[in-house]
């Protein structure tokens, strides 16, 4: 299988509770190393999700957007670096030294990464998060390259594709 191979995943959220078991899904299958780009409407969900997916790597205490800090660090099964690049420029995110992050030990999960597009590592899952009604959601999981692409296969394989 090509390592750079794009697979998608697109999962129906119905409430905040489906959010979630997708979130524990992908925490489940968290390894070192492992980057996630969320990005997608204003209000969809990225906040939601990423407290989600932290709760269930084992992540203790509250999580809130870094939108400020830019990047927040916390302890859980593995270390977790929360970033949101919303208010910086690309020259800026480049001078935080991101590689050190995108290539440590921990997770990252980077809200609006599509601003940072070209610092991402090549190999990366992304969310794309809509607002499809009231609470309904449509999340569309892509993985470029593995061992991304192997997640969203099981992702697909337990919940079929939308």
């Amino acid at each position: 299988m090509d390592n750079n191979a794009e697979t998608v995943f697109t999962y129906r959220s119905h409430s905040l509770q489906d959010t979630e078991l997708l979130a524990a899904a992908i925490a489940g299958a968290a390894s070192a190393g492992m980057v996630i780009g969320l990005d997608g409407d204003l209000g969809a969900g990225k906040t939601a999700f990423s407290q989600a997916f932290a709760r269930h790597l084992g992540v203790e205490g509250i999580v809130n957007s870094p939108t400020f800090t830019i990047i927040k660090e916390y302890n859980g099964r593995l270390p977790l670096y929360h970033m949101d690049v919303y208010r910086i420029s690309p020259q800026e995110a480049d001078e935080l030294g991101l590689d050190e992050y995108f290539y440590g030990q921990g997770v990252c999960l980077v809200e609006w990464s599509s601003i940072i597009t070209d610092l991402m590592p090549q190999r990366h899952l992304h969310l794309y998060m809509e607002t499809a009604g009231p609470e309904e959601r449509l999340i569309t999981v892509k993985a470029a390259g593995e061992p991304y692409g192997g997640l969203c296969r099981e992702l697909i394989q337990k919940w079929g594709n939308e």
